[in-house]
């Protein structure tokens, strides 16, 4: 033990000069030159500690005790000129009484009574009481602070100091006769460093993630020479040094994972708490954004994200008009603001986030003319005046919207690592406006295709009625002569083709309305009257009507669910759905097959179904606005069933399997049902029928319909 302490507060004295010599190079400020004495004095303390082990000479304990007084001194101005003391004097009441001891302590260490238990005594309360009070009124003046970032700094600086210190004590008791391993002295120096890069690095995150690796790497140093100690020094019959570092190196891959894993688990927990929950809203944003494709949606997401992470109190996103001038309001969260904003008031703070990345109009100083002219253009922002404002880019050099943060409960609210993350929800919500122009596109070339199928489905229903009215026409023209040339059977043969020739045209001209007639109701959808409507009583009321036109040998069964809430919809439009279903099963089964219709309460949809917009309410996603059960119209028939093939075209337009049909149906009905907030779908396999399943949110009222006993139509 003896022999390795020397060598080791020596090589730390060398690494504690350099760490002071270092930081007055890189800045000559009074902070700089304070710290630069600190890391000195601890140098030369461990350096007269080392000469009085190899040296055994009383005067290096005069001067290791005369070193020991400089320490409170350097230690208390540096607290002073990081934050100053709030009273407006120029020293800390704790530095004052430093300044006044030190001279006394001095004298001390160099009486005859230098090395008396009591004059000992004196020095280790001299230290530990002046340096505790000094970090303690450091860490009260950094937490009253207005800044944020000044604060984290403070709390890192006393932190690292109060380890430094504690270290740095375990070697004082050497005086005393307790001599400890070199590890204080090692883990001191390592924490000096820590504290160097406290006064020099911007980046409060900076420090964390290096104070994780050191001490990562400090807790390795430390089992990886107990270890070497302990094969060393106690098991001394492994002289054979190959064998110990081998050993020593097994240990360090054994306990370098899970202690690198552990450490930093802890370092986040200790030092990231506000920082953690900020990454965690990036994260939520990042994922959230990837399923939106409108501004509503994404101001909505950005905001319920952000203040549930409680570091803001207010938020605002603005996106450009359609003219691309002005900027709109697309939601306010916790503050009241203009619902526009002129893009020519706002030239100054625009500019800026046209070249950076973020203006904090908090940390703003008016007596600078740049500085002045931000704050003028902040005056039409309300709160948010005062508040952080970002850059919603989708590319480098487009600016297309603008969001605003804010934390009304201090001056100085976000650090540059606050600002970063918040930038990075502000690059999420410009890679959004991309995609969604992407999938606007998609949308564009997808209507256009649907309709050039549309005009080519049209073009072929007309022709062909049109085709068979020329036919007839032609044929018409020939029958059409003088009945006083024909005899009278020729004239009566001639009457009836004629009259045959316009049943046909008065057929196909009924037809081509009723194809122009489909098409127009499927073109220009009309949601009708949407009123509140029984499902069960609808659906009686539809079956009555289709059993008085006859079933023939159909089996049709009809079960209404004894309790449904009622739906918003157009009855007429609704009735229009259900006739178009039964008929279409009542066709697929023919003649002697079985179809079954029912009403269904569903309460298990709201994961299930895609982000929608109502067109009677607001967003709402997996489930309908008002936050009631669905309700479901299914038509079940056991007929030959649809293929893959034809399932994919079912609700296409004018995509029919029917001779006569003209493909408009399905599509209609699909219309009429997204237009009341629900959706149709279809499950069908080959030889096993088919079910056509209508879902409707249901409304804000339950109704309980009495039920009627199944029918067998």
């Amino acid at each position: 033990m003896e022999g390795i302490r020397p060598a080791t507060t020596l090589l730390c004295s060398v690494v504690a000069l350099c760490i002071g010599a270092a930081a007055i190079l890189r800045r000559r400020s009074q902070v700089h030159v304070l710290f630069a004495g600190f890391s000195g004095s601890i140098g030369l303390w461990y350096a007269s500690q080392t000469f009085s082990v190899l040296f055994a000479e009383t005067r290096w304990d005069r001067v290791t005790g005369v070193i020991t007084a400089l320490f409170p001194h350097f230690a208390l101005r540096i607290f002073d000129e990081v934050v100053p003391p709030s009273d407006g004097r120029k020293r800390s009441r704790v530095t004052e009484l430093a300044t006044a001891t030190i001279l006394p302590v001095v004298a001390l260490e160099l009486s005859p009574y230098q090395q008396r238990p009591w004059a000992l005594g004196a020095l280790y309360a001299y230290l530990v009481l002046l340096v505790t009070a000094g970090l303690v009124s450091f860490a009260r003046r950094g937490e009253a602070s207005p800044s944020r970032a000044l604060r984290e700094r403070v709390r890192f600086t006393a932190f690292t100091g109060m380890l430094s210190m504690l270290f740095t004590l375990a070697d004082f008791l050497s005086f005393v006769g307790v001599h400890l391993p070199p590890i204080g002295a090692a883990l001191s120096v390592v924490f000096l460093f820590m504290l160097s890069e406290s006064l020099v690095r911007e980046r409060v995150a900076d420090l964390y993630d290096l104070a994780g690796r050191l001490l990562v790497a400090t807790l390795l140093a430390s089992c990886l020479a107990a270890v070497f100690y302990l094969f060393v020094a106690v098991l001394g019959r492994f002289n054979t040094m190959g064998l110990n570092a081998t050993l020593v190196a097994i240990a360090f891959v054994l306990l370098f994972e899970p202690l690198k894993a552990e450490v930093e688990q802890r370092a986040k927990a200790i030092f990231f708490r506000e920082r953690t929950v900020l990454i965690s809203a990036v994260d939520e944003v990042r994922v959230r954004l990837a399923h939106v494709f409108d501004a509503e949606s994404m101001g909505a997401t950005v905001s319920e994200v952000l203040r549930g992470t409680r570091r803001i109190t207010g938020v605002a996103i603005y996106m450009r008009d359609g003219e691309g001038s002005d900027f709109d309001l697309v939601i306010a969260d916790g503050v009241k603001v203009p619902a526009r904003l002129d893009e020519l008031a706002l030239v100054p703070i625009t500019e800026r986030l046209r070249i950076g990345e973020h203006v904090d109009l908090s940390t703003l100083d008016a007596a600078k003319p740049s500085d002045h002219a931000v704050s003028v253009a902040a005056g039409i922002l309300g709160p948010l005046r005062h508040g952080l404002w970002l850059p919603i880019r989708p590319t480098a050099d487009e600016l297309v919207g603008l969001l605003g943060v804010l934390d009304d409960r201090m001056p100085v609210p976000f650090t540059p690592e606050d600002r970063a993350l918040l930038g990075s929800i502000a690059n999420h919500c410009g890679s959004t406006v991309l995609s969604t122009r992407a999938y606007r596109a998609i949308k564009e070339r997808d209507r256009l295709v649907a309709l050039g199928e549309l005009a080519a489905g049209l073009a072929h229903e007309v022709k062909n009625p049109i085709g068979a009215i020329k036919g007839a026409a032609q044929l018409l023209e020939d029958v059409t002569v003088d009945p006083l040339s024909l005899g009278n059977d020729d004239a009566a043969t001639a009457a009836e083709d004629a009259q045959t020739y316009v049943g046909i045209i008065l057929e196909e001209v009924d037809r081509l309305d009723r194809v122009v007639s489909s098409f127009l109701d499927y073109a220009r959808p009309n949601a009708g009257t949407p009123i509140t409507v029984d499902v069960n009583a609808a659906l009686r009321r539809t079956m009555q009507i289709l059993s008085a036109q006859g079933f023939g040998q159909t089996d049709v069964h009809v079960h209404y669910a004894e309790t449904l809430p009622p739906v918003l919809i157009d009855p007429e439009k609704l009735r229009q759905v259900i006739v178009n279903l039964v008929l279409n099963a009542l066709q697929a089964v023919g003649a002697s097959g079985k179809v079954q219709v029912s009403t269904i309460r569903r309460d298990d949809y709201g994961s299930r179904l895609p982000l929608s917009r109502s067109r009677s309410g607001p967003i709402s996603v997996g489930g309908n606005a008002w936050g009631e059960p669905w309700v479901e119209v299914a038509v079940r028939d056991d007929g030959p069933g649809i293929s893959k093939k034809v399932l994919e075209s079912l609700f296409i337009p004018f995509f029919t399997t029917k001779e006569k049909g003209t493909g408009l149906g399905l599509a209609i009905s699909q219309s009429i049902v997204q237009a009341a907030g629900g959706m149709i779908d279809v499950v069908s396999h080959p030889g096993s029928g088919s079910t056509f399943r209508v879902l409707l949110p249901g409304s804000s009222v339950t109704t309980k319909t009495p039920v009627p006993p199944r029918l067998s139509l």
